[in-house]
């Protein structure tokens, strides 16, 4: 089957390259022509574990190629994937469409064979209505279905997820629409993954359902944890003692600082925003985003009681950068807040994160970057652990303790053990710990 993937970024790339692995004739199509050339060359825009060498085998293959023209790459197309990006719209929390309308209208201007046009973005409810009004609109004689694939890919696993998924949801209103979307999923019959088809408003709510319940656990455990400290019990078993239930279930029960990345913040956003339109609030999405927009900046003030309750001319190092590990994705990281709020208070920055230094560069200029963790804590008031990449999980704490000016650790990711910590003679901080 051959499938075209509008949209070349984390979505269309991966799925894209995963498609052409199960066999399918796959182009991925971008209007950024140095993105293109640079996928031509073998170089990734983004950093994802295995996504490099996938693309290679599979371009090597004859399975997957790259390409700017939108109309001549369609041409024979089965289904044509809409998978470009729909940020928070500057101002008011909804997501911005622009992207998704824009392509819906470029392709109503060139489609000629019967065609399943799946939209894969992360879109609000109706959104499907409004692609396929346009389309019907342009006057178009081709035969044609809009379908919703909601896409349920962690940055750092998204391969994996993509090719072992929990479940594959699929929003279609025609009966040939189905047909099209089973074959397009038919290697993934081996591996019995359940295929759910709904209606495609269904579809669309299901996604943003999804993330906002696991926001919602996540700062759920963080409230538990701020409770833990006041009371002297430690959140880690409190978060095992209720993730053994299995109505409840262990995933992201993990305290830290928050969440962040490219899907919850703007995805519980588009859900409130949503919700407002239909006059049907959820009172407890807007407490979830409430609470964890403040939690991020309460995690610098907890770096800076850590140093004392006084961080000028304190130099602070920050282990990890990025929302999460195995990922160079900064958007909405806990560490922007954590920063933010040290400069704020007249400390020193200095920080060191595998993969995600040069985006973050751009949106810290006040931070200075370093090529490793030990040249991060040489001379530092405070070390604080971020991000809890794998390149943290063993450090040398007798040289970490030999290179810093004062041996304070905070541990906003829960990684070490306090007794082990303090036994080495660290003042040692963490979450929901006593």
């Amino acid at each position: 089957m051959k499938i075209a993937m509008v949209g070349s970024g984390y979505v269309g790339l991966v799925s894209g390259a995963c498609f052409a692995d199960f066999g399918h004739d796959v182009v991925c199509i971008d209007k950024d022509a140095s993105k293109i050339a640079s996928l031509d060359q073998g170089v990734m825009p983004i950093f994802e574990p295995g996504l490099a060498e996938l693309v290679a085998s599979n371009v090597k293959g004859g399975r997957l190629t790259f390409s700017t023209d939108l109309a001549g790459s369609i041409a024979g197309a089965q289904a044509i994937f809409i998978a470009v990006g729909t940020p928070s719209r500057r101002g008011d929390g909804h997501a911005d469409l622009s992207y998704v309308y824009a392509v819906a209208q470029e392709l109503s201007e060139h489609l000629t064979d019967p065609v399943v046009i799946v939209t894969k973005s992360t879109v609000p409810v109706g959104t499907g209505d409004e692609v396929e009004r346009i389309i019907a609109e342009s006057g178009t004689s081709a035969q044609f279905a809009v379908v919703s694939n909601p896409e349920f890919l962690r940055e750092g696993a998204a391969i994996g997820d993509f090719k072992r998924p929990d479940r594959i949801v699929i929003g279609a209103e025609e009966e040939w629409a189905q047909g099209v979307m089973k074959e397009v999923y038919r290697p993934l019959f081996l591996n019995k993954a359940p295929i759910l088809f709904t209606s495609r408003r269904s579809s669309e709510l299901i996604k943003y359902a999804a993330n906002a319940f696991l926001a919602t656990k996540i700062t759920f455990i963080n409230e538990m944890a701020d409770l833990c400290e006041k009371v002297g019990a430690d959140v880690q078993d409190v978060s095992r003692g209720i993730g053994l239930d299995g109505r409840i279930g262990a995933k992201f029960l993990h305290a830290g600082p928050g969440y962040g990345g490219s899907c919850f913040p703007k995805d519980t956003l588009a859900l409130l925003k949503t919700a407002e339109d239909y006059n049907s609030p959820v009172r407890l999405v807007e407490a979830v985003v409430k609470v964890n927009d403040s939690r991020k900046r309460a995690m610098g003030r907890k770096v800076i009681e850590a140093l004392g309750g006084e961080a000028r001319g304190k130099r602070v190092a920050l282990l990890g950068l990025t929302f999460k590990p195995n990922t160079d994705d900064m958007r909405d990281a806990p560490s922007i807040a954590v920063v933010q709020a040290l400069i704020d208070a007249g400390a020193e920055v200095v920080a060191y994160d595998p993969e995600g230094m040069d985006a973050a560069a751009a949106i810290m200029p006040g931070v200075t970057m370093v090529a490793n963790t030990y040249e991060a804590v040489e001379g530092a008031d405070a070390v604080v652990l971020v991000t809890e990449w794998d390149a943290f999980r063993a450090l040398d704490f007798s040289r970490v303790k030999r290179l810093v000016k004062a041996p304070v650790l905070v541990d906003l990711r829960n990684v070490y053990d306090p007794g082990e910590l303090r036994a080495a003679g660290f003042a040692y901080s963490s979450v929901g710990r006593p």
